[in-house]
Parts: C-alpha cells; structure tokens; sequence
C-alpha cells in the first residue's frame, strides 16, 4: 500500500515537472529573429523598449503562473537573451524610495493580485513565484504617490491552510 502511494506520488511529481518544463520557452536560441519567437509564443504580455535600441518582450504567467520572461532583442529584432525574472534576487534589485509603479511593471509585468491592508496606505502588488522549489508571494508595497516603499515575501502555503475554527 505504501510502495503503491509513494510511487504514485513520485509518478505525480514526475509528471508535474515535465508539464513545468514544457512552459519554459527553452526552444529559442540568441540570434532567432523576433517575429518568429513571437509566431511560437504569442502576443507579449507586455512590449518594453531598450536604451539601446533594441525591445523587450515581457512573456507573463501570472495570475496561476510563476515565471516571467524577459525576451531582450537587439536593435535588428535579433534575439539576445532569455531571463526569468520571478525571482529574490530582481525583488531585492527593487530601491524603496526610487522605484516607482511603472518600474515595476515594467519588470515583473501585471502582479496576480493588488491589495490592501490597514496598516499601509497604498497598494500591495503580489506576485507568485517559486524560490528553491518552494511558491512564494513576493508583496510589493507602492504608496499613492507611486513609489515602492518596501518588499516583503511570504510562503504561499500559508494561504492553502484551513482557517481556524
């Protein structure tokens, strides 16, 4: 009975893996033009321009997703790099005091969830991620006037739990 769980659960997770893998847009190579990534991809959530000239196209998972891409595009709609960005390190790249809204979504794209809490005038832009195999919550704090004032995370499994009773 144990033997026949546990291999079912270890199939499960198997299969789960291989159905991530495949949403991880691993078939592009530097060079490939844009319009045929875009062909295989579809329409970008979101279309940032480069100081160089070049584009950014920013692929979003996000409400159920956890993964962003940032598809980076030479001058001549060549393409230079593939990113995912859903993650502690480009959430700690964020400058309380000087990010704004529009720096963020420029990044990171629409968050899955916007809220508000008492103690803190202002919206709170969630984002699904995973970090090290475990999801997470990265909560982005964005007073009235637009600016990021802190970034706080949590485990997402504490939103699956039963509530007291």
């Amino acid at each position: 009975m144990l033997t026949t769980r546990l291999t079912t659960t270890l199939a499960a997770l198997a299969l789960a893996a291989g159905l991530a893998g495949c949403m991880v847009p691993q078939w592009q190579k530097p060079g490939m033009p844009q319009a045929e990534i875009e062909k295989g991809m579809g329409k970008p959530t979101l279309v940032v321009p480069l100081p160089d000239g070049g584009t950014r196209l920013l692929y979003s998972q996000q409400p159920a997703g956890q993964q962003v891409y940032h598809m980076d595009f030479d001058a001549q709609h060549r393409l230079v790099r593939v990113t995912q960005v859903l993650d502690t390190t480009h959430f700690f790249a964020l400058r309380n005091g000087v990010d704004t809204r529009d720096d963020v979504y420029r990044e990171f794209g629409p968050p899955a969830k916007v809220e508000k809490v008492y103690s803190f005038k202002g919206d709170i832009w969630t984002y699904r991620f995973m970090d090290n195999g475990n999801p997470r919550r990265a909560h982005v704090h964005i007073d009235p006037q637009g600016v990021v004032q802190k970034v706080m995370f949590t485990d997402e499994s504490m939103y699956l739990r039963e509530p007291r009773r």
